[in-house]
């Protein structure tokens, strides 16, 4: 992972700003993310760094897994993460495209969701999403 000129490692999302001061202080809950995007870039990068409780905290009830196993094999490596579009539809919904790059045995594949978001109670939570080709 690149480095900053503090050292601090560069956010897996993608931003170019350092882990602590992007998804890093979501995935400590030292803040929530403002928005579905904000929220899409930190779960990201929970799966990068092998974080299930943020990932199932961030889930929607309605939709949440009981667990999630992220070190079950094969795991994946994680390459990049390209947004390609945040559409806010009201005050509590949206959708975020994306295109999630990583490889499984050397093999590199994409993962391009349409994903929906939900806010309550002020909070940002992943409800679905729907695979688009690769």
């Amino acid at each position: 992972m690149k480095q900053t000129k503090t050292s601090d490692p560069l956010c897996p999302c993608g931003s170019g700003r350092a882990l602590a001061a992007c998804c890093g202080r979501y995935l400590e809950g030292n803040a929530s993310p403002p928005d579905a995007e904000a929220l899409m870039r930190s779960r990201y990068t929970a799966y990068v760094l092998l974080k299930p409780d943020y990932l199932l905290a961030s889930w929607h009830p309605d939709t949440r897994p009981a667990t999630l196993d992220l070190a079950e094999p094969p795991v994946p490596k994680w390459l990049g993460l390209e947004v390609k579009r945040h559409a806010p539809l009201d005050t509590d919904h949206a959708t975020v495209e994306f295109v999630a790059r990583y490889k499984v045995g050397g093999r590199g594949h994409r993962l391009h969701e349409c994903s929906r978001f939900e806010r309550i109670d002020g909070r940002w939570y992943y409800r679905d999403g729907e695979f688009r080709g690769t």
